[in-house]
């Protein structure tokens, strides 16, 4: 071989490792994963996408307390808290708000973390799903999530990262006033209003045979037993678990399917078990009438403004929305009686405009 081919090749192979360890370097040094470190050098907390940024912020920012929930969680500006309840929080989200995979999240910050508050957004939908992890089987990017640092490598030279994450930190971070407390933020670009919401909803022709209360029992006690075994296993942290308000048109959806019955007796439970323990308060939305028969809060029959998001910190603590032992029956009463409601009266006006789902099978 030519003694200067051999030196070319030499040449561009060292220039090769050269820029494979500058791109490493950047993407270390930067981070907008937070997979090794939290912001450094005057770079800001620019967090907008929940499956690549949650777990990096879970294990290496600084804060103590958790703002736990689905993706009804994300348009809560932390600083809400923060000034309410002196503290410096963080999100802990899942778009779909499964249990085990908030309890992972809230485990993970345990390790390395004291927290005086958990401020826990329960889904009546997540107290029925499978009380398993879903974050590989959704795809999420599992070398940020494991502790092997050979796959890391997928982070490390990953095109994406360094010509469209890294440059969209640096430029928020330096361009503008971006609010570190709007993370994983989606509601300041969406539109609420009752035509979204009744333009989404495709009611189900019929109605099916309502379930058993005890039809989802062997989910429900699973998930309630992850969260209450953190309960009891940290009683120097204050939790506060909330149902939201989810709109009155999602209360048709469930009554239609099926699943009311169900869905309150586990409710119903799950705030029994949870709320025997001291360090423990349990505040109920889910039939605030002022904001669930309010379509223009919505942009689809779940997913509220940020304004109703405010709304609940303001209201945490107080007296108006707390569950306690004297008034499960209450609860539960009341989710019924709204859920009849909605049905005969208040779905009314809108029976006409909604889409009706085709070939609906009543046994299916």
């Amino acid at each position: 071989m030519d003694i200067s081919f051999k030196k070319l090749l030499k040449n561009f192979i060292l220039t090769v490792i050269i820029i494979l360890l500058a791109c490493i370097l950047i993407v270390i040094v930067v981070d907008p994963f937070f997979h090794y470190h939290k912001p450094i050098l005057g770079l800001k907390a620019v967090l907008s996408e929940k499956e690549y940024q949650c777990i990096g912020t879970i294990k290496n920012f600084d804060y103590d307390a958790l703002i736990v929930g689905s993706s009804v969680c994300e348009n809560y500006n932390n600083h809400w808290f923060d000034d309410k309840f002196d503290c410096n929080s963080i999100k802990a989200v899942r778009s779909y708000g499964a249990t085990a995979d908030l309890c992972y999240f809230v485990n993970e910050a345990y390790k390395d973390h004291n927290l005086k508050y958990v401020f826990y957004n329960i889904d009546p939908t997540s107290l029925a799903a499978k009380p398993y992890l879903t974050f590989e089987e959704t795809g999420c990017p599992m070398y940020l999530y494991d502790s092997n640092p050979l796959n890391d490598v997928e982070y490390l030279l990953n095109k994406d990262v360094l010509i469209e994450k890294i440059p969209y930190m640096i430029t928020k971070s330096f361009i503008g006033e971006y609010d570190e407390g709007n993370s994983f933020n989606w509601g300041q670009w969406k539109e609420f209003h009752a035509d979204m919401v009744t333009g989404l909803y495709i009611r189900s022709h019929s109605i099916k045979e309502m379930k058993d209360d005890n039809f989802y029992e062997d989910e429900c006690n699973s998930n309630i037993e992850m969260i209450e075994s953190i309960v009891c296993k940290h009683p120097e942290t204050k939790f506060y678990f909330f149902y939201p308000p989810y709109s009155f048109v999602w209360w048709d959806g469930v009554y239609r399917d099926g699943d009311l019955n169900a869905y309150i007796h586990n409710m119903k439970q799950c705030t029994l078990r949870l709320m025997k323990y001291s360090n423990v308060e349990f505040y109920s939305f889910i039939t605030d009438e002022e904001i669930v028969t309010d379509l223009d809060n919505y942009m689809d029959v779940l997913h509220f403004s940020p304004d109703i998001n405010h709304r609940i910190v303001e209201k945490l603590g107080g007296n108006e929305y707390v569950v306690d032992s004297e008034h499960i029956e209450d609860m539960a009463d009341n989710m019924y009686s709204f859920a009849i409601r909605v049905e005969d009266e208040l779905i009314i006006p809108y029976v006409d405009i909604i889409k009706v789902q085709p070939n609906d099978d009543e046994d299916s």
